[in-house]
């Protein structure tokens, strides 16, 4: 059987880079709580549990022979964890593969994609693109779930030039990003399975200073209407994601977008996971009628 492990601390993970990293208490709850996740992604009758949940599931079906892993997202804590309650290596990414998907992770990866983004490897660099552009983004390489992302308007101060240093010594480098009007957050669902890369769909969704909060059930076509999406771009995203990430990732991902108030469209971010877009686009297809309904990955359904 295949074991589908929900892992929503896969960002902090990711960011850390650790295999003895130890995620905040809160998310590893998340994940036991939230693992039926997984079940609106592959079925009902998948066997989803959290990544430090196998050794008390294994007690219990020490019958049950499990020869795959699906793991929400690969990162090198994840892997151990699952090793260390007994699951065969063999089942499990290299740890090359897992390298190889942080180095992808990077956030300058879709620098080719953004027009308003640059890196920026010390204080100066950001000082110059705050100069240009007055109101700015900063954001870790490596982070997620609004972590690690930090507003700038007009100048720096002495807790912004800490963090800047901070991150610098940790990560290498700070992402910068153009400030935008943002109107709508939205995404493209991806899937790559042997270097064959396929778009799943779209989502929509709602942030709040850059942290999740719940997707809206649309359809594609509703999507497209409301943010002026066109088969065009995501056709030419299809092609970037098949011509740079298919050969080093198999599986299921997704690029976040912004419409501006301007009407433009904006690529924010890439995530080499599953995501809660893709679920919220699987809830919809399995229910229909719920067409317009807020769902969140905490309630197990749509909220009226």
């Amino acid at each position: 059987m295949t074991l589908y492990v929900f892992n929503p601390e896969h960002d902090m993970c990711m960011s850390n880079g650790d295999m003895n990293y130890v995620p905040p208490i809160s998310a590893l709850q998340f994940a036991h709580d939230c693992c039926n996740v997984m079940n609106i992604i592959y079925g009902d009758g998948c066997q989803a549990l959290a990544a430090d949940g196998y050794a008390s599931w294994h007690a219990k079906n020490e019958d049950t022979v499990v020869d795959n892993v699906v793991a929400w997202g690969w990162d090198m804590r994840t892997k151990h964890c699952l090793m260390k309650q007994g699951v065969a290596e063999s089942l499990l990414p290299s740890d090359d593969r897992i390298a190889a998907i942080r180095r992808l992770q990077h956030r300058s990866t879709i620098l080719p994609l953004q027009h308003y983004a640059a890196m920026a490897n010390d204080k100066d660099d950001v000082r110059l693109f705050l100069k240009d552009n007055h109101r700015i983004v900063l954001k870790a390489p490596w982070s997620g779930s609004g972590r690690g992302i930090r507003w700038i308007d007009s100048q720096l101060n002495s807790h912004d030039e800490w963090w800047i240093d901070k991150v610098l010594k940790q990560q290498g480098s700070v992402m910068m990003e153009r400030r935008c009007n943002v109107k709508c957050d939205f995404a493209i669902e991806f899937s790559t399975f042997e270097s064959h890369t396929k778009v799943e769909g779209l989502s929509f969704f709602e942030t709040q200073s850059g942290v999740y909060r719940h997707n809206l059930l649309l359809t594609d076509d509703e999507i497209q209407r409301r943010t002026g999406l066109n088969s065009p771009m995501i056709d030419r995203l299809s092609g970037w994601v098949h011509n740079t990430v298919s050969e080093h990732y198999s599986g299921y991902m997704g690029i976040d977008l912004f419409c501006t108030t301007d009407g433009e469209i904006v690529v924010s971010e890439m995530n080499l996971r599953h995501t809660m877009g893709l679920a919220a686009h699987r809830m919809l297809e399995r229910h229909p009628e719920r067409e317009g309904h807020l769902w969140t990955p905490a309630n197990g359904g749509p909220k009226s």
